[in-house]
């Protein structure tokens, strides 16, 4: 049986689906940073919207990763957790 690391080994190893996959690493790293903090704040995705003055749902899409929140609202969502964001920019690797 293949692992969840193989199949995404496999789903890799071509070209066109690496290139989108490294596009949206930006989006996925926020997305993991969001749950970690959350997570750590020991808080549901209900209490977090709650303390947000949102919905779940709205959370949830935040935490999905399918495109980049505001600034404006990682920044709430940091206080919401019990953090405050911070932004860096990283040089980028030479290839």
């Amino acid at each position: 049986m293949k692992t969840l690391k193989d199949i995404k080994r496999d789903l890799l190893a071509d070209p066109a689906t690496l290139a989108e996959y490294q596009n949206q690493a930006a989006e996925f790293d926020m997305a993991r940073e969001l749950i970690a903090a959350r997570a750590r704040a020991g808080l549901t995705q209900s209490e977090v919207a709650q303390r947000m003055g949102t919905t779940q749902s709205v959370i949830s899409r935040l935490e999905g990763g399918q495109r980049a929140p505001s600034l404006r609202t990682v920044q709430r969502y940091a206080l919401a957790v019990g953090g405050r964001a911070v932004v860096r920019i990283e040089p980028m690797p030479v290839a």
